[in-house]
């Protein structure tokens, strides 16, 4: 017969929770209807997995709650899954269309995306190079427009380098890597030639950085564009710009000062575009009446400026994502092709007028 517990007594006490098993592999394998190679396959490899196949995988991952060991993963593989995207500037509007383009096919291949910033510092592209030559990354995109280690006029030694590269909208001439880009040059001179067909006889140009190969390209279709409508080049009419808004409006103020001003300009990107279109607002002069003008690239304030921007389309996330099926191509042993170019259509809105017409409001 037992006896009650005494009261200094503590009643027996519950046994110990086990904890939760950590989900494996099998388990996703199970629920997903799969065996696990094609799991491992799916989340190392995926393109080798079909669409509907990965799909069930990756549904069953969330349910249990799997965690893949990528460390030990990349060990085995001697991959880090990883792509380094070089940029020279991350505060330009401009790369952030292409760099959505460059994720969406990076995820969906496994990989992630490191985003190397330039800014202009040796050191920065000092360590960028340290990250491709050790094994931290598997490939590069490369949109500053030089290899690693050169300057943008292909001066210097290329620093040693043993992953793959593409060069995404400013070619790298002579760098045998695939190249990525859009006619800059056939561009801008239809631009220039739009500009012309609507009667403006003297159309000024803003430039975007000196050395910039885009800019070259950009400056020769102006001129193609001022020669094939049988127009005279004007070198008082080229304005030096850099890309940004700043250099936009200060653009204004310098064609303002000019004897006989222009009727219409070509800015090199939409930046300076708007920047020249505020920069004329300020001194009186309202776009598209006293002056029309053209940017490049259009960017998402484009048709949201005042007046929306007339402007030169670029595919900007189907560029991203090109260059990193390309590269994609390149880790994974398959032929890829050396040079892809894609169209681009020029948008017209509220920013031009014919010469001697007025402009009819309404949205662009």
């Amino acid at each position: 017969m037992s006896r009650p517990p005494l009261p200094s007594e503590s009643p027996p006490s519950a046994p110990p929770e086990q904890p939760q098993r950590a989900a494996r592999i099998e388990d996703v394998a199970r629920i997903a209807g799969v065996s696990t190679a094609t799991v491992s396959r799916a989340l190392s490899d995926p393109e080798r997995v079909s669409p509907k196949a990965r799909a069930r995988v990756m549904e069953a991952v969330a349910q249990v709650g799997y965690l893949p060991n990528q460390a030990a993963r990349s060990l085995r593989s001697q991959k880090s899954r990883m792509v380094l995207v070089v940029l020279p500037d991350l505060s330009n509007v401009f790369f952030s269309r292409i760099l959505q383009g460059i994720e969406d096919v990076l995820f969906e291949a496994g990989y992630g995306m490191i985003i190397g910033n330039l800014d202009g510092s040796p050191e920065k592209e000092a360590r960028f190079a340290a990250f491709m030559a050790t094994g931290l990354v598997d490939g590069a995109i490369l949109l500053n427009g030089h290899l690693v280690g050169q300057t943008r006029d292909g001066q210097g030694s290329p620093a040693p380098l043993s992953v793959p590269l593409v060069a995404l909208c400013e070619a790298i001439p002579h760098a045998g890597i695939p190249q990525i880009e859009i006619d800059n040059r056939g561009a801008a001179r239809a631009a220039t030639l739009y500009l012309a067909r609507q009667g403006h006889g003297r159309i000024a140009y803003v430039t975007g950085p000196a050395g910039n190969s885009l800019e070259r390209e950009r400056f020769a279709g102006y001129r193609d564009g001022l020669e094939q409508s049988g127009l005279p080049f004007d070198a008082e009419l080229v304005v030096p710009g850099d890309y940004t808004l700043a250099s936009g409006a200060a653009a204004a103020e310098a064609l303002l000062r000019l004897k006989r001003r222009p009727g219409a300009v070509f800015c090199s990107s939409d930046e300076m575009a708007i920047g020249l279109v505020g920069g004329l607002a300020a001194e009186g002069i309202e776009v598209p009446d006293g002056m029309s003008v053209v940017g490049f690239d259009d960017i998402e304030f484009a048709a949201m400026a005042r007046p929306s921007l007339t402007t030169i389309h670029q595919p900007r996330r189907e560029l991203g994502r090109t260059g990193a099926r390309v590269l994609l191509d390149l880790l994974a042993g398959r032929r890829a092709p050396a040079h892809v170019r894609l169209e681009t259509k020029l948008v017209e809105r509220l920013s031009t007028r014919p010469a001697g017409g007025r402009s009819v409001t309404g949205s662009g």
